[in-house]
């Protein structure tokens, strides 16, 4: 993906969101913008991933809950993969584990559902051109976990969702993908995305150094029954 941006230009912007409504309402409102451009629709993270490799995009604007692959691993996957990208999250969550998990995982911009066309379009330029934004309530809550004594801090690994923190601690404790599978009642084409999603959330450039990284702050020390 390249680095130069036609200044120029309208910013290009790749929109991921499970919901066409949605995604219809949110091209028709950023059409009133001659700085934005959208230039593809995923309806998933997996998706999400293929669009900006093929569209190279300035910003990806993305829900967090999405089947498969979900807004949070695509978000990690993204920055990990194509560090000038901008990635904005516009999401109707607004519990602080999801909010610091996407600023841990490398978004530039924190939005909720509802935030009006004029804030969404001002946040996807001010993305595009390196900056952060984190509207109103959300800015206010990083603002004050940013003041909060180290005690407070949350659990391991807060970037995951349960199910992946699940799913990390059986690979910590040893388990492959076939055992892990049984264990959980899911496929073992789940599992895999699972600990693919979890590498990339994580840095861990293999299965290895997960094991090694989750065993060290404390998972996967006590055998499965």
């Amino acid at each position: 993906m390249s680095a130069s941006v036609d200044a120029s230009a309208p910013v290009r912007l790749v929109v991921a969101d499970d919901h066409p409504m949605f995604r219809f309402g949110l091209r028709a409102a950023l059409t009133f913008s001659p700085d934005v451009e959208v230039v593809g629709e995923a309806a998933d993270g997996a998706e999400l991933v293929r669009l900006v490799e093929e569209l190279s995009p300035e910003v990806a604007l993305t829900d967090l809950e999405m089947p498969g692959v979900d807004g949070l691993s695509a978000l990690a996957m993204l920055t990990a993969r194509f560090p000038d990208l901008g990635v904005l999250v516009l999401t109707m969550h607004a519990d602080d584990e999801r909010l610091l998990a996407a600023v841990r995982a490398g978004a530039r911009g924190y939005l909720l559902k509802g935030a009006e066309r004029e804030e969404i379009t001002r946040a996807v330029l001010v993305v595009a051109a390196g900056g952060t934004v984190f509207g109103g309530e959300v800015g206010r809550r990083i603002a004050a976990y940013a003041t909060r004594p180290l005690t407070a801090a949350g659990k391991v690994f807060p970037e995951l969702t349960d199910r992946e923190h699940e799913v990390l601690g059986l690979v910590a404790a040893g388990l492959g993908n076939h055992e892990i599978a049984a264990r959980l009642v899911l496929s073992e084409k789940t599992v895999r995305n699972h600990v693919a999603a979890i590498l990339a959330k994580l840095q861990a450039r293999d299965r290895a150094a997960l094991v090694a990284r989750a065993r060290d702050r404390g998972l996967g020390q006590h055998p499965v029954e």
